[in-house]
C-alpha cells in the first residue's frame, strides 16, 4: 500500500507521538508498504506560543495538497491536530476521501494548562477535527471513555509498544548508596514534574530532558541532577543507572516512557490517573497512590523482574499491526461526505460566475415579485417609509438605520420564500415538519417588522 502519515510532530521534536509515529513508518516499510510522511520538515515554519522547540507549519494547505494528489495514496492516516493536520483535514473532506485520525495528547488540558482557554472551545475544535474520521486511534480504554463525555465517538485502541533490543536491564547494576529516582520526558508544565521534584526522600533525583521549564526547575531545585536532552539510544544507561522511575504527569494519554523503564527493570510510582492506570494497573510493576511519596516508598520494594515480565506484551509489531488493521481506502468516497467539485452547478468562475450570480438575482426578483404577495406589499411599503428617511431631519446613523431595517425585512421576506419554495419543492402533502420549517420563516419575518416599527416610531417620534 501506498501511505500518507501527516503529522505536526515530528524530528528533532523528542516526544511519544514523535517516536510512535517513527517505529510505525519504520515498521510498515519493513512490511513493504510505501510511507509518506507529510511533516513540519517539509515546509516553512515559525515556533509555537509558548513551546517554541514545536515548530507550526506557515500556510501549508496548497502544498499538502499537492503532495497527497501526487503521491496518490491508498490510505491516508491524520495524526495530529495542527496546521498540517488541518490541511490534510480539509483536503480529503473536500474530496470525499475515507481517513483515519488518532489522538495522541491531552490537547485541551495542555492548551489550558498554557493559556487558561475553557476545555470545552478546546474539546469543540477536536470534537470538530475527529467528526469526518473513518475511525479515531487512541492509546487506551480510559481516553475512549474521557472523550465520550465530550460527544467525540468512533474510536478504537491503538496501544504502544517498547524496542526491547533499544531498552533492557544492565548486566550488572551497581548498588546505589541511596536510591535514585528519575524522570525522563519533556519538562514543561503539562508534565507536573514538580510533584516529583517537591518529595521529600532521601534520594537522589534525576530529570532526563529538556523543555521550556527546564532552565526555571533548574534555578529553584539545586539538589536535582538535569541531565537535559539526550537521544534515543543513550537513554537505557541513564534507566540502568536508576532505582525507581517516577512518572507524576496527570495529563498523558499513555506514556512510552512508563514501558521504556521497565524494560530496564524499573519499577514504577505515578498518580492514579489514565495513562498509568491503563499502562500500570495492577500488574505490580508499579504503584499508583493518590500521595506520589507513598508511591515511591512501596515501589521501592518492588524487585526488577515484576516489569521486565510484565513489559514483554507490549511490541511494536502488535502495535503497528493494529495501525494496519484499521487504515482505509482512501479511493473510497465516503457516501456522507458533499464534495464540491462534483456539483454540476458550482462549475463557474471569475467574471462568468458573476455575471450568472446577477442574472440568478434578478430571476429571484422576478420570482418574489410575480409570486409573493407579502413581497409586493413589504416593497409598497418600502417606498412610503425610505422617503421618510429623507423628508424629515433626521441624522445620518438615524437615516442608516431606517433604511437597514426595511432592507433587513426584505431580506427577511425573500429568504422565507426560499425556504417556502424549497419544501413544496419536496412534497405538497401537509407535514408536521414542513408547518413548522414555514412557521419558523413567518416567524422571522414576523420579528423584522417589529424591526421595522420600533425603528421609526422611535426615530420620528421627537418631530411630532
Amino acid at each position: 500500500m501506498k501511505i500518507v502519515i501527516i503529522s505536526d510532530a515530528w524530528h528533532p521534536q523528542v516526544n511519544g507521538v514523535v517516536h510512535t509515529l517513527s517505529k510505525t513508518k519504520e515498521l510498515l516499510e519493513k512490511k513493504g508498504h510505501n510511507v509518506l510522511m507529510i511533516t513540519p520538515n517539509l515546509f516553512k515554519t515559525f515556533p509555537c506560543p509558548t513551546y517554541p522547540e514545536i515548530r507550526l507549519s506557515f500556510f501549508p494547505g496548497n502544498k499538502v495538497k499537492k503532495l497527497i494528489k501526487e503521491f496518490n495514496p491508498d490510505a491516508i492516516h491524520i495524526a495530529t491536530e495542527g496546521p498540517l493536520g488541518i490541511a490534510g483535514r480539509n483536503y480529503v473532506v473536500k474530496n470525499g476521501l475515507v481517513y483515519t485520525t488518532s489522538f495522541h495528547t491531552k490537547f485541551a488540558e495542555y492548551i489550558y494548562k498554557r493559556t487558561k482557554i475553557p476545555l470545552f472551545i478546546s474539546y469543540g475544535y477536536l470534537k470538530w477535527f475527529h467528526s469526518k474520521a473513518h475511525k479515531i486511534l487512541v492509546p487506551t480504554k480510559s481516553v475512549i471513555e474521557d472523550l465520550k463525555k465530550w460527544n467525540i465517538h468512533n474510536t478504537t485502541i491503538w496501544p504502544r509498544g517498547v524496542d526491547f533490543k533499544l531498552f533492557r536491564p544492565p548486566l550488572q547494576k551497581k548498588k546505589n548508596d541511596k536510591p535514585i529516582l528519575i524522570n525522563i520526558g519533556r519538562v514543561a508544565i503539562e508534565k507536573n514534574l514538580e510533584a516529583f521534584l517537591q518529595l521529600d526522600l532521601n534520594c537522589e533525583k534525576w530529570i532526563v530532558g529538556d523543555g521550556p521549564d527546564r532552565r526555571k526547575l533548574e534555578k529553584k531545585y539545586t539538589n536535582v541532577k538535569f541531565f537535559g536532552e539526550k537521544k534515543q539510544h543513550e537513554l537505557h544507561e541513564y534507566y540502568g543507572k536508576a532505582d525507581l522511575f517516577v512518572f507524576p504527569s496527570k495529563t498523558d494519554t499513555f506514556g512510552l516512557v512508563l514501558l521504556e523503564a521497565m524494560a530496564c527493570g524499573l519499577p514504577v510510582a505515578a498518580f492514579p490517573v489514565a495513562g498509568p492506570i491503563n499502562v500500570i494497573g495492577k500488574s505490580g510493576a508499579g504503584v499508583l497512590n493518590k500521595n506520589l511519596k507513598i508511591a515511591c516508598l512501596n515501589a521501592l520494594k518492588i524487585p526488577a523482574s515484576k516489569p521486565l515480565h510484565y513489559v514483554k506484551k507490549f511490541t511494536w509489531e502488535n502495535v503497528v499491526n493494529i495501525f494496519e488493521s484499521n487504515l482505509q481506502n482512501s479511493k473510497k468516497r465516503d457516501p456522507k461526505t458533499y464534495v464540491f467539485k462534483e456539483n454540476p452547478h458550482k462549475k463557474n468562475t471569475g467574471l462568468k460566475r458573476l455575471y450568472f450570480a446577477l442574472i440568478n438575482s434578478l430571476s429571484g426578483f422576478i420570482f418574489a415579485f410575480k409570486e409573493e404577495s407579502a413581497f409586493r406589499q413589504e416593497l409598497l411599503l418600502t417606498l412610503i417609509l425610505i422617503p421618510l428617511a429623507f423628508i424629515f431631519p433626521t441624522e445620518t446613523t438615524e437615516k442608516l438605520l431606517m433604511i437597514g431595517s426595511i432592507m433587513l425585512l426584505l431580506i427577511i421576506e425573500l429568504l422565507n420564500s426560499s425556504i417556502e419554495a424549497t419544501i413544496d419543492r419536496i412534497s405538497f402533502s401537509h407535514h408536521d415538519l414542513s408547518k413548522r420549517a414555514k412557521d419558523l420563516g413567518s416567524a422571522a419575518v414576523l420579528c423584522s417588522l417589529a424591526f421595522v416599527f420600533v425603528t421609526y416610531v422611535s426615530i420620528l417620534k421627537r418631530f411630532f
